[in-house]
């Protein structure tokens, strides 16, 4: 497994927006891209920074998601008055959730 991470600054209080046009514009088309595995959201209400990590079946398919990615980080910061700080790609060494 693999994850596109990238960064964002926005002021604090517009990070409720972040995240409504990320469930409403990114979300969507984000679940239909060949390889996407799902997706996790990071936020700091005090600084208005967030981090969406994006999951992928493969590196093949990460790489073949960047011009959708680009996309989709580009008008999302846009309508959210975000900055685009980072966007750096990982191989996941391990994934494992407890309790429900």
């Amino acid at each position: 497994m693999f994850a596109r991470v990238s960064i964002f600054n926005a002021a604090p209080e517009g990070l409720e927006k972040s995240l409504r046009i990320a469930q409403e514009s990114v979300l969507p088309p984000l679940r239909a891209v060949e390889g996407s595995t799902g997706v996790i959201m990071l936020g700091d209400r005090q600084t208005g920074r967030s981090i969406g990590i994006t999951l992928w079946q493969s590196e093949e398919a990460m790489r073949a998601s960047e011009g959708t990615a680009t996309r989709l980080r580009t008008e999302s910061a846009e309508a959210a008055d975000e900055e685009i700080v980072a966007v750096e790609r990982y191989e996941v060494m391990i994934e494992e959730r407890w309790g429900s």
